[in-house]
């Protein structure tokens, strides 16, 4: 049975409810977790969670996410708890991932034991993950630092993501052997024409205010303000009757409040001929057809230079990748933009166990991450064309029978984050349906009829001026025109 179709039975559903009761119980803290790597704090209504190993970047384990999946749902029943934040301690990250070198070290050691540990250890990360995805109340993250991996399973799915001049985004996990998880296969596809696509299989990043641009934050604001920002959050009162977009809303126009502009040299990198020729080669369906375009765009004379240099370093990115992770991780990209919260989640545990039997999981944390210095590592098989379809369908098979995972929270899934239209920069379908219903405007009325709609919200104007200089030209009377 097609796991969509197990998720929608209701026999599957009431299973399901049954094992979440179970997991949740296996959530709670245990003897000889660490009893200071997350803090939490009460300010009048605002809840907050530190993660606290800045030595370790507040990289994630099993003892952080055992304390606060139990608060989450602590404050979810509290009528005292308004507004929920989690950020990091130190100076240099949110959170650098999970803790995968010692998963891979635990395989190493003991076998399938480790293997069911980490099996175990992702079951939890994606639990709490979902639940933040499905959270009823305003959740916040701030990205204050790296923020990579299972720390963007932190906060991805977050409503309100804030990113600051210290922002470092990105999923690294094609370069370790892995896939990007946590939610990856969700909200990657669901980023701009073939953003997520090559996000995904290069591992780039993105860092500070490009990523309000991409999409992977709403606000940006500067690091020195996020504190007064918390102690000003603390300030609101909501009625009781506000649903969580009212909520939101009013959360959005306070940030704004501590709005101190955006960086005058740091203008949309992904944009005009660069952001063409991502979406150009990235939009093919197989790993073989996009390093062809690639080549194209490298060896075109016609090419800006830009672009050249782009793809000359994307050819030689995806070369040190696993071929087994970049082929599964194209076809999670494709498959997961027809996915729901849900089904992800149930996915991306499947893939993840199918991962851990593989050896290019710990031959990849083991070179990367644990060797110092880092080393190349050795991929098994190593090169794309030895990585067969029938192989790749393999991490998708789920066999009768298999365990589920057990979410959390049940009837609060979507396919579409539901805010994101409302509280980010507006999207590319948003300028086109706008400019489609306007008809005859033109480009500066285009831009500061936007900019009003969203009440100054800054990054905006920057945002539809680079859509309107990519997407559009102009008729005869210079109405702008969105090009097909």
């Amino acid at each position: 049975m097609p796991l969509k179709a197990k998720i929608t039975n209701p026999a599957y559903q009431a299973q399901a409810a049954s094992t979440a009761s179970d997991e949740y119980a296996e959530s709670k803290e245990r003897p000889g977790d660490d009893p200071d790597d997350v803090l939490f704090n009460t300010l009048y209504g605002v809840r907050t969670i530190q993660l606290n190993r800045p030595k370790k970047y507040n990289a994630l384990n099993g003892s952080m996410i055992r304390k606060i999946i139990p608060r989450l749902k602590e404050y979810q029943k509290s009528a005292l708890a308004s507004i929920i934040i989690i950020g990091g301690a130190g100076p240099k990250a949110f959170c650098a991932g999970g803790d995968v070198s010692h998963l891979a070290s635990s395989i190493t050691k003991d076998g399938d034991a480790g293997r069911l540990a980490s099996k175990h250890y992702f079951g939890l990360e994606y639990r709490l993950d979902h639940l933040i995805a499905t959270y009823p109340k305003p959740y916040i993250a701030y990205l204050d630092g790296i923020t990579m991996g299972g720390g963007v399973g932190l906060s991805v799915h977050a409503p309100i993501r804030i990113a600051t001049e210290n922002t470092t985004f990105a999923m690294p996990e094609c370069g370790i052997g892995f896939f990007p998880d946590v939610g990856g296969s969700f909200f990657l596809p669901r980023l701009e024409g073939y953003l997520g696509t090559y996000l995904a299989l290069t591992s780039s990043t993105l860092k500070g205010v490009q990523n309000l641009y991409a999409g992977t934050a709403t606000h940006y604001i500067d690091s020195s303000v996020l504190s007064n920002l918390t102690s000003r959050l603390a300030e609101l009162v909501f009625k009781d009757y506000d649903s969580l977009r009212t909520r939101l809303h009013i959360i959005d126009r306070t940030i704004e409040e501590f709005n101190t502009g955006l960086p005058h040299d740091e203008p949309p990198y992904f944009a005009r001929n660069l952001r063409l020729a991502i979406d150009f080669c990235f939009r093919n369906d197989t790993l073989e057809s996009i390093i062809t375009a690639l080549e194209k765009e490298r060896d075109s004379a016609g090419a800006p230079q830009q672009v050249k240099d782009w793809a000359s370093a994307t050819l030689k990115t995806l070369s040190e990748k696993s071929p087994t992770s970049l082929k599964v991780t194209l076809r999670a990209m494709r498959l997961g933009r027809n996915w729901d919260t849900a089904e992800t989640f149930n996915r991306e545990y499947h893939l993840a166990a199918k991962f851990l039997q593989h050896p290019d999981f710990v031959n990849g944390v083991t070179a990367r991450l644990i060797h110092k210095p880092a080393t190349k590592a050795k991929w098994e098989p190593a090169s794309l064309s030895d990585v067969k379809a029938e192989d790749v369908d393999r991490f998708f098979s789920i066999e009768e029978g298999e365990e589920s995972l057990g979410l959390l929270t049940q009837g609060l899934d979507y396919d579409r984050y539901p805010f994101e239209g409302d509280l980010g920069l507006p999207r590319e379908e948003d300028v086109e349906r706008f400019i489609k219903e306007e008809r005859k405007m033109g480009r500066k009325e285009v831009v500061e009829a936007m900019v009003g709609k969203r009440e100054g919200k800054i990054g905006v104007r920057e945002k539809v001026e680079e859509v309107l200089a990519r997407r559009c030209g102009v008729d005869g009377e210079g109405n702008v025109v969105w090009k097909a």
